[in-house]
């Protein structure tokens, strides 16, 4: 058996609790998971289990040579997959995580097209608008928007997340094109979660103090929020990326464009947790991604 070997078998007997769990995982007797991890114990000289008739814990060196080995695993086996990609056709699956409207008109279909061209990757895709531990929960990937926030993660942008007050014709030639910021306390305005100030919708005043905007709708979908805005319900702040189609055949009027920050919606970025060796798969799906919001760039 190899050192790596030792660090699996190692890591499925923390994992499962047991030797005998462990075994059965493996496809071993609990005999030579035994012996395995014993002589590891005196390769190291120091006991990395305390084991007793009903549980088994880890010491303090077992504590911080799980923690290491661990890293050391995924890292090998990274290089070792990205050796093996060197010599033949992209393999293995890739796990990407995006928010809902943005995954489904902005993510989903490339993914769908890298899927055609390597046939051999297997893609699991997330959506969910939630935010995704990336390195608790075994992602590879993420593609989100808005403003990035100090992470221990690798980004890279690939677009602005320009987003556009605006509303129905039907609900605008009722209540009137509004002129001022400030108009929108009196408005039937379409909100995202907490969403309440001028400020949380771009708009800065000069004379200082916070406005609020008119109360309507409030929903944590913004796909949800886009449907009340063309059924006339109301003002809402929304990504370019949702609504540009909308935007161009007229179902909804850009408003107060030039009191709106251009850059106050942040970013849209893929996102990856630091690796030594990132498999070529992975590299593969970020330039793919990174073409395709390439072309539908507005900004």
């Amino acid at each position: 058996m190899t050192q790596k070997t030792e660090l699996e078998i190692l890591l499925a007997v923390v994992d499962h609790g047991s030797f005998s769990a462990a075994a059965r995982v493996l496809g071993y007797t609990p005999s030579a998971v035994g012996k395995r991890v014993h002589q590891l114990e005196q390769r190291l000289r120091v006991p990395l289990l305390v084991r007793t008739t009903r549980r088994m814990t880890l010491t303090e060196a077992g504590q911080r040579y799980v923690e290491e080995a661990r890293d050391l695993l995924a890292r090998l086996t990274a290089l070792e997959e990205d050796i093996a990609d060197d010599a033949a056709s992209l393999r293995g699956t890739i796990r990407l995580t995006s928010s809902a409207a943005l995954g489904r008109l902005h993510v989903v279909p490339p993914v769908i097209e890298f899927m055609e061209r390597h046939p051999v990757v297997e893609i699991d895709l997330l959506l969910t608008d939630k935010i995704v531990d990336l390195v608790g929960e075994g992602f590879d990937l993420a593609v989100r928007s808005g403003t990035l926030p100090d992470s221990s993660l690798v980004s890279r942008k690939l677009m602005s997340n320009r987003r556009v007050p605006c509303g129905a014709p039907a609900y605008l030639d009722q209540h009137g094109l509004p002129q001022q910021p400030e108009e929108l306390t009196t408005h039937s305005c379409l909100h995202l979660g907490q969403e309440k100030r001028l400020l949380d919708w771009g708009f800065t005043r000069n004379q200082g103090g916070i406005t609020r905007l008119g109360s309507g709708f409030s929903c944590n979908s913004l796909e949800a929020l886009h449907a009340a805005c063309c059924a006339g319900h109301g003002i809402a702040w929304l990504p370019e990326f949702l609504i540009a189609h909308d935007l161009h055949k007229g179902r909804l009027v850009p408003v107060l464009i030039d009191h709106a920050d251009p850059n106050a919606g942040g970013g849209i970025f893929v996102l990856r947790p630091k690796a030594t060796f990132l498999p070529r798969r992975v590299r593969a799906l970020t330039d793919f991604l990174a073409d395709h919001f390439t072309d539908i760039r507005t900004d």
